[in-house]
């Protein structure tokens, strides 16, 4: 953004190293600002005479972040900005002549700060909502007082904000269009926890019909992730309100394996530790039920690609709590899919999974793969979708999965698989299409949710 330095990254999830090159001397050579070393990832912005970096090194994981000079950038003579907490995770850091805003996410949400420079003052900018996603726009000008970011939530569509980082006034300059006369004030929006086996709290994000009521009597839509350290993002969807506007509720369980409470989340739901990723996802079903958000057989789970996993997963750890599940180009056959080095993913991963060809690893993930563990009970209704093209699970993956839970199921709920011949990892591109794809799951759905009454 300052213009003054080139900087030239290679990362793997665990690791960086980052190259810098004053832009004025193109042909100079590159400098390593630091050497990759195990479990130490950065990341670097640059204003003035200083490097900004945003570091977890030395096992600090949630991040801080330190200056440097672009003269000396050693580790031995960084100055501490801003600390690291175990309870914050610091997502990023972005410089500007007269300022930075970092973003900062505690349990789940993400929060804004801007830090003057001249004096170090700092404010956080509020949002509304309980349950909500905040994000940065491009804000290609280094010399400017005005911080554009968008914000969205499960009921307010995308809207587009300029903030004077001075004056603290924000300026509305777009909003998504909502048509068909959507009114936000019909929907609500909850931020909830449930509490895992071991005492921990996982927060879940709601959105309903305001009417709706906390009795039982409500069917809900229970979706989520937990991988990679990705937090599951609270976005806004028009095409949810098709299962709103039916009474419908629609939850997302932020579980350990994703980033919502920093990178210590994403270690408590990776390698070794993976079931804490489908004993939170139960513990959230089984909170909804019994607070009166749904019952047992009005509960609908769905998750795509490793969120697929995750479905699968619990399906076999707790069919009877579920009424009909959907997953979406699922990761279900861990084992055999990290034992095959030829595929594209699999040696990156094994810092997400681990590898089989350990026996510890084995052992471990022989006890949650969804392929592996089906057996002789009853199921619930399932719909299971991929594509021929996917490069990422590969179409024989769910093709396997369902031809062994046909095999081995001892109920007679629909199982129903539907391969797609010209997609690819993300369904289909069309815009049409897409939305067709959409109209199919939540048909499936409707249709499961009726046969519960």
């Amino acid at each position: 953004r300052s213009l003054a330095y080139l900087f030239a990254s290679s990362a793997s999830f665990t690791t960086t190293e980052v190259r810098y090159l004053p832009a004025r001397e193109p042909a100079a050579p590159w400098q390593v600002l630091l050497a990759r070393e195990k479990d130490h990832e950065y990341h670097v912005d640059h204003g003035g005479a200083l490097f900004y970096i945003r570091t977890n090194g030395g096992g600090r994981r949630n991040f801080r972040l330190v200056a440097a000079t672009v003269d000396d950038p050693r580790p031995a003579r960084w100055t501490e900005l801003i600390p690291h907490r175990e309870d914050v995770m610091l997502e990023d850091a972005e410089v500007f002549a007269e300022h930075y805003v970092v973003h900062a996410r505690q349990d789940g949400l993400i929060g804004l700060r801007v830090t003057q420079l001249r004096d170090g003052a700092s404010h956080r900018i509020q949002f509304p909502e309980p349950a909500y996603d905040v994000a940065s726009e491009a804000n290609a000008e280094f010399r400017t007082s005005t911080y554009r970011f968008r914000y969205q939530s499960l009921v307010t569509p995308p809207s587009v904000f300029d903030y004077d980082v001075v004056t603290h006034e924000r300026t509305l300059l777009k909003r998504t269009e909502v048509l068909g006369g959507y009114d936000p004030s019909r929907y609500r929006t909850e931020r909830v926890h449930a509490t895992a086996p071991d005492g921990t709290r996982v927060p879940l994000s709601l959105v309903c019909r305001a009417d709706t009521p906390r009795d039982g009597s409500s069917p809900l839509l229970l979706t989520g992730y937990g991988a990679y350290g990705l937090p599951y993002p609270v976005l806004f969807s028009s095409t949810r309100l098709s299962l709103l506007d039916r009474g419908v509720t629609m939850a997302i369980a932020h579980v350990r394996g994703g980033g919502e409470l920093g990178k210590r989340w994403h270690d408590e739901g990776r390698m070794l530790k993976k079931l804490n990723t489908f004993t939170d996802f139960i513990a959230c079903a089984e909170f909804l039920v019994k607070n009166g958000y749904t019952a047992d057989d009005r509960l609908v789970i769905e998750g795509g690609s490793a969120g697929g996993l995750l479905v699968g997963a619990v399906l076999n750890m707790r069919p009877a709590l579920f009424e009909a599940a959907v997953l979406r180009v699922p990761f279900v056959d861990v084992i055999n899919t990290m034992l095959d080095e030829s595929l594209p993913l699999t040696v990156g991963e094994f810092e997400e999974w681990g590898n089989p060809k350990i026996r510890e690893h084995y052992e471990y993930m022989k006890a949650y793969c969804p392929y592996t563990n089906i057996r002789a009970q009853p199921y619930p209704a399932i719909l299971v979708k991929t594509s021929l093209n996917d490069s990422q699970v590969m179409y024989w993956e769910p093709a396997k999965y369902v031809a062994k839970l046909r095999a081995l199921k001892t109920d007679d709920h629909p199982l129903l698989f539907k391969i797609n011949l010209d997609a690819g990892h993300g369904g289909a591109s069309g815009r049409y299409d897409h939305l067709r794809e959409i109209a199919l799951d939540y048909a499936f759905i409707l249709t499961q949710l009726g046969h519960a009454g």
